[in-house]
This record gives structure tokens, C-alpha cells and sequence, in this order.
């Protein structure tokens, strides 16, 4: 069964500002399915914000008080997650990528090209930020959190990332399109 860690859950809740109705996960034995549909949610939800639920692997962009788009998404590794609120920033088409310093040092062996250097990849198809990237701002300030397309699809319904929120390229390009600057973001 997919729970939902309650400290997470409540800071979630106190950095809102609001009160969340977490969608209704309903039988957890289903198979996940990360193509997009609308799903009926519990009423409370602010239409137009996002919610994630890491847990089971998907995000929900609201649409009414008690609908929403679901989306499959891959989530970010133990110790590494995104939680509570932010806000979308700014949003780029086929962005441009360099590891954050932090995932440079975890990982020297997997970025040797980043080492000693300012090289950035240019955007494109194998750029590991997909065909299009929001990026999660709090309190004014870049988080380094994403959410963002990906090359990667087998990872989607995974825990893999260095801690963004990953889409298939053809469903960030369909929220991207559905998503103005200034959306809320929650991932509990």
C-alpha cells in the first residue's frame, strides 16, 4: 500500500499556507500507468496548482476542485527528494544542463566532462532535462529542483533521479503548455 510519510505530508501543508486533499490513490494493488487521464480527486484542491505524490509515482495537475491530469513521473532517490511548496519560476524549452556542485562531488565518475570546468550541455535530445523544464523557485530562491522531460523513459514510475521531478518528453511538453509561471507546486 502507498502511504504517505506525515511529517512530509505536514510540511507540505504548513508551507502551502493552505489546507491539501491529497488525491484519492484508490486501489493500490492497480498497476501504474504513467499516461496521462483525468482523475477524480478529493475536493479541497486549488485549481491550477500541482500536487505530487512521490510515493506512487505521479503528479496531478489540478483542473477543477475534484479533477485532475495524472501523469506518471520518476522522483528523485532516497536522501535526495524534493518536499513542501514552490513555486514555477521559470519555464524553457529544450533548457540547457550542467550537474548542480553537490552531484558533481557524489558523483564524480558519472560527470567527468563537468569537472574543472563551466562546460553546460546544450539543449537537445539527449540532454538529460528533456524537451522542456520548470524550474521550482522558494522564497524567491532556485531550489534546483525540476520538473522536466527525459530521454530516460524506463525511469519514469521509478526512484532514480538526482532528486528532479521526470517526465516523458511528450507529457512535460503537454504540462508545460497547461502550466503559467507562478503555479503552486506541492510534493508531499
Amino acid at each position: 500500500m502507498h502511504r504517505i510519510n506525515r511529517r512530509h505530508f505536514l510540511s507540505a501543508v504548513v508551507a502551502g499556507g493552505t489546507a491539501l486533499s491529497l488525491p484519492s490513490l484508490g486501489n493500490a494493488k492497480r498497476r501504474f500507468n504513467p499516461n496521462p487521464r483525468v482523475v477524480r480527486i478529493r475536493k479541497g484542491n486549488a485549481p491550477g496548482q500541482i500536487l505530487i505524490v512521490p510515493h506512487s509515482h505521479y503528479l496531478y495537475l489540478i483542473t477543477e476542485e475534484d479533477k485532475a491530469i495524472r501523469y506518471g513521473v520518476g522522483v528523485g532517490k532516497a536522501g535526495l527528494e524534493f518536499a513542501g511548496s514552490a513555486v514555477v519560476a521559470v519555464k524553457k524549452e529544450w533548457p540547457t544542463w550542467r550537474p548542480t556542485p553537490e552531484m558533481i562531488e557524489r558523483e564524480p565518475e558519472s560527470y567527468t566532462q563537468f569537472i574543472n570546468n563551466t562546460y553546460t550541455m546544450p539543449g537537445g535530445p539527449t540532454n538529460p532535462l528533456g524537451a522542456r523544464a520548470l524550474y521550482l523557485f522558494r522564497n524567491g530562491a532556485d531550489t534546483f529542483f525540476r520538473i522536466h522531460g527525459t530521454n530516460e523513459r524506463r525511469s519514469i514510475g521509478l526512484s532514480t533521479s538526482g532528486g528532479c521531478i521526470r517526465m516523458m518528453n511528450e507529457h512535460v511538453i503537454d504540462l508545460y503548455q497547461r502550466v503559467p509561471l507562478g503555479t503552486v507546486v506541492t510534493v508531499l
